[in-house]
């Protein structure tokens, strides 16, 4: 027997490094061997059917899923919520509010995205933390400077403007703000230029690969998550795998990742509370061994195997177990 076929549509792809892409390829990875996975930007009704479609992202995917309803009502479909999902388009555009109803099966990716679903809804909804490989934290060396990051494209979502400003605030010598990042917006890339040019602690990297993002992010000391609206962002798993605390804002998106009683929590949009918290971390030894052993407790939910684990028991439920010879 062929083996059962699913179809990953994504409306992101490589060359945008982002999020949903990094779902969308890790999700292809775990599920390929029993199954036959393909990652596409969508599906219409000219394409091949799968067995099984799952889709990323509420609106954006909506074509993908009504389509794929329609022509096969028997078929299920999972449908993965990001964090524009969750906290804007399911209230206000009737596409993505409808892909609720037609997917047979939901993931939010923390655990406060169950609340924001509708009631309805829930009961077909589950859990799944996004993962990554551990990397051993960098040795401790003596440096010249101390890095604090912020990795996100440069949208109004993401924030960037509150890391800038913050960076303006900071007064301890020898502390950079590192921001990693293309550009979606190009007036916060003008905002990013203006600041990189009146303040030199604050550097815009620009996009780098993703190994080498990680690679920079582990020798840093702290990463900042300003962002006004997620989902379950990947830069706080791949933070936290790799040793690196997290200042983040305190929006539910962040606080489902990191739990209600982390201590790294800032005010979304209060740069002076961010940089009082970098200010923190850096100088109160304390502080900085509060917040890792805190990440370090919330380690285990985000290891691959308990996201494969989930991932595929989910699948398995949706489809008819492969046959083996």
């Amino acid at each position: 027997m062929d083996r059962p076929r699913i179809l990953i549509a994504s409306p992101a792809a490589a060359a945008d490094n982002n999020g949903n892409w990094q779902t969308a390829s890790r999700w292809a990875r775990f599920l390929r061997g029993p199954y036959a996975v393909t990652v596409a930007g969508g599906w219409n009704v000219n394409d091949p059917a799968p067995d099984l479609l799952v889709a990323l992202h509420a609106r954006r995917s909506a074509q993908a899923l009504a389509s794929f309803k329609a022509a096969y009502p028997e078929r299920p479909a999972l449908l993965v919520l990001t964090g524009t999902d969750l906290y804007r388009d399911i209230d206000s555009v009737p596409e993505a509010r409808a892909s609720l109803d037609l997917a047979d099966a939901l993931v939010v990716l923390q655990e406060a995205g169950l609340a924001r679903l509708p009631a309805p809804v829930r009961s077909k909804a589950r859990v799944i933390y996004q993962s990554a490989p551990p990397l051993s934290p960098a040795p401790p060396a003596t440096k010249r400077y101390v890095d604090i990051c912020m990795i996100g494209h440069l949208r109004q979502e993401k924030d960037p403007q509150t890391f800038m400003r913050a960076a303006a605030l900071v007064t301890t010598p020898g502390v950079r703000l590192l921001h990693i990042g293309g550009v979606l917006d190009p007036i916060l890339e003008q905002a990013a230029r203006d600041t990189a040019a009146a303040t030199s602690r604050y550097r815009w990297l620009g996009p780098l690969p993703h190994a080498r993002t990680r690679q920079r992010l582990k020798r840093c000391h702290a990463m900042v998550i300003a962002s006004r609206m997620e989902g379950g962002a990947n830069v706080i798993i791949e933070a936290v795998s790799s040793g690196v605390p997290v200042l983040a804002s305190r929006i539910d998106g962040n606080v489902g990742m990191l739990g209600p009683d982390y201590a790294g929590y800032f005010d979304a949009g209060d740069a002076g509370a961010l940089a009082a918290l970098i200010e923190r971390c850096v100088f109160d030894p304390d502080f900085d061994a509060l917040l890792r052993r805190q990440c370090a407790a919330r380690a285990g939910l985000f290891l691959p195997a308990a996201e494969r684990a989930l991932l595929t028991d989910l699948v398995d439920n949706l489809l008819p177990a492969p046959r083996t010879a």
